[in-house]
């Protein structure tokens, strides 16, 4: 079996937190991430709020540098890599639960998630 494992400890600002603060409408079901270089990315606001979802801007107790994903990184453990979105420059509320980020409509799974295959 081929592959690599690693641990890392992740510090930075849960979206929760961001959320309670927001006064978000009762429309808004998904929540679109955008990065400086023009990459999105989104999720069920539900998935957000559930799974406790963070921006990271510290990896091992050390500031993220630029090629790591500074200013952010989304910490999605369970989700394929293109879901962990670097460099977040911009947090959007829609209403549009069918909303497709750059990944996702060429094709590959909206959900992301591990335990499944990357494509639709």
């Amino acid at each position: 079996m081929e592959g690599w494992d690693v641990k890392l400890l992740w510090e930075g600002i849960r979206i929760n937190d961001l959320l309670d603060v927001a006064n978000i409408s009762e429309d808004a079901n998904t929540i679109i991430f955008h990065a400086v270089d023009g990459f999105t990315t989104s999720f069920p606001v539900e998935y957000i709020i559930d799974n406790n979802i963070m921006l990271a801007y510290k990896m091992n107790n050390v500031t993220m540098p630029p090629e790591r994903g500074f200013p952010f990184q989304l910490v999605a453990e369970g989700k394929w890599g293109y879901k962990w979105i670097k460099w977040v420059s911009e947090i959007e509320l829609s209403d549009n639960i069918n909303y497709r980020g750059f990944w996702e409509s060429r094709g590959y799974s909206n959900d992301g998630d591990l335990d499944k295959s990357y494509f639709d």
